[in-house]
């Protein structure tokens, strides 16, 4: 068995108080490997994006336990969880999330430079000309499609050479034909830095290029099975 990169027993996460209380998260328990390809999927308000904003340490879970990469989320405060995600957690979302002011290369060279790499410019342009924007790299997401736009996103995800990468719908604003070419791309950078990936969906289709797959339901999981 593969050193667990995700280590996550009995989380659970709840909204509100009282009886306003909605339990988000009812005891999660997940161990995904070093280099794993994973699927969590599940439809609509299953608790998909919740798990994984607290396993990125974006969200504090109420109670349970998270290691990821080797540290214990739970004894960080919030300065040392932005440092650890720093290098460690790659993470692309479907609306892309790029910084309209900046080019494409300053796009991915930010991360870079916040982890204090000193060739984080030389690094950035080598990400983008594996993704195939080495002819875009002066351009602002502005003017780029959707697809080039979703291709900056993993170039700055996969840049630092995370451990971690987690991507939430990432072809969810793209038309079919480019978003296969996105996943197409994204299992490609994956195999090639050897990052452990978390893909999460409503589509069983991209489920199923994953190695893994673990379903949820309102906030359980509810299934947790190779793909065929």
């Amino acid at each position: 068995m593969s050193k667990p990169v995700i280590d996550a027993s009995a989380v659970r996460l709840a909204l509100g108080k009282g009886s306003a209380r909605v339990d988000i998260l009812k005891g999660i328990d997940l161990n995904i490997g070093e280099g794993d390809t994973v699927a969590l999927l599940g439809p609509s308000g299953s608790g998909k994006s919740s798990l994984m904003a607290v396993l990125s340490g974006l969200e504090r879970a109420d109670e349970g336990r998270i290691t990821i990469a080797d540290l214990d989320f739970g004894a960080l405060d919030e300065d040392a969880l932005a440092a650890a995600r720093r290098g460690r957690i790659g993470i692309i979302l479907q609306a892309f999330h790029l910084l309209p002011t900046m080019t494409a290369l300053e796009n991915v060279a930010v991360p870079l430079e916040l982890s204090s790499q000193t060739d984080a410019f030389a690094r950035a342009r080598a990400e983008l000309e594996a993704v195939g924007l080495g002819h875009r790299l002066d351009h602002y997401p502005a003017q780029l499609s959707g697809g080039e736009q979703q291709r900056v996103a993993i170039a700055r995800a996969t840049a630092p050479r995370p451990a971690l990468i987690f991507a939430d719908e990432p072809t969810g604003n793209l038309d079919a034909a480019t978003g296969e070419a996105i996943m197409d791309l994204l299992f490609d950078r994956q195999r090639e830095t050897g990052a452990t990936l978390l893909v999460i969906t409503h589509d069983p289709a991209l489920a199923a290029r994953c190695g893994r797959i673990v379903e949820m339901r309102d906030g359980a999981i509810v299934s947790d099975r190779r793909a065929a």
